[in-house]
């Protein structure tokens, strides 16, 4: 009885390829590093870029140095996505900068300025927002957006600055591939802080096999590079460094 049972999944083993984990055998880890906020000659950027490790480089359209550091990054081995700035709950427009996407403009507008992004952003395979708590809790502005991503072939990370996103319920519906990122570097600017959460994601890779974590430059760039050099041999201890992309799920082909 117990061979009747064993060979079908022997032959099911034998026909996919799949082979069954060893004894202590682990699952491979992977790790994504998103930087936020190139386009502008940002403190750190440079530096952040000579990274020997592959970054996921998310560059805001319409600045002065756009298309140059997405040309960088991306002979530089690194993969960029549209840093996409959108309206927070707090704040004042003007820090957005041009191109924004507010929840006070026509769908017509919004879908214009989001394909004017996109050209402006070469290299690009995906996007996130910079800012963006009101927007992305706003279902009307989200369809649109995730919408043009969809005709792009771009995927969207959701870097989770609003409780209550509807990203992944709209990406959803829509198919648009899509990531959640697990935690900031940098949202307290202080050294102390970014050192700190650069060693609590040593210790969350202790149980998760994939993680998304977002640095910046700018204010912090620098003190966001120095901390990465220094838990980077860390890291690649217990995980592989990939870009967003590789975390994104297979899509299933039709039939």
């Amino acid at each position: 009885m117990r061979i009747i049972v064993l060979i079908p999944f022997l032959i099911f083993y034998a026909l996919t390829g799949i082979t069954q984990a060893t004894p202590g055998e682990q699952q491979k880890k992977e790790l994504a590093i998103v930087i936020d906020d190139f386009g502008n000659n940002m403190e750190g950027s440079k530096e952040m870029l000579e990274l020997p490790v592959p970054l996921t480089v998310a560059i805001m359209p319409f600045l002065s140095t756009t298309e140059k550091d997405a040309k960088l990054a991306h002979e530089k081995g690194h993969e960029v996505i549209i840093h996409l700035p959108m309206e927070p709950k707090k704040g004042k427009k003007s820090w957005l900068g041009p191109g924004a996407i507010t929840t006070d403009l026509s769908d017509e507008e919004i879908r214009k300025r989001v394909e004017e992004a996109i050209k402006d952003v070469p290299f690009a395979v995906g996007m996130n927002h910079h800012m963006g708590s009101k927007a992305t809790e706003d279902e009307r502005v989200m369809r649109i957006i995730l919408e043009v991503c969809k005709e792009n072939n771009l995927y969207y990370l959701d870097s989770k600055t609003a409780e209550k996103s509807v990203i992944p319920k709209i990406a959803e519906e829509l198919s648009v591939p899509y990531l959640e990122n697990d935690m900031f570097f940098d949202h307290i600017y202080s050294e102390r802080h970014i050192y700190r959460q650069a060693s609590k994601l040593v210790e969350r890779l202790d149980h998760r096999a994939q993680l998304i974590a977002i640095g910046h430059v700018g204010v912090t760039g620098e003190r966001v590079v120095s901390a990465l050099k220094t838990y980077l041999p860390e890291y690649e201890r217990q995980a592989e460094i990939v870009p967003l992309s590789a975390l994104l799920p297979p899509t299933i082909p039709s039939l």
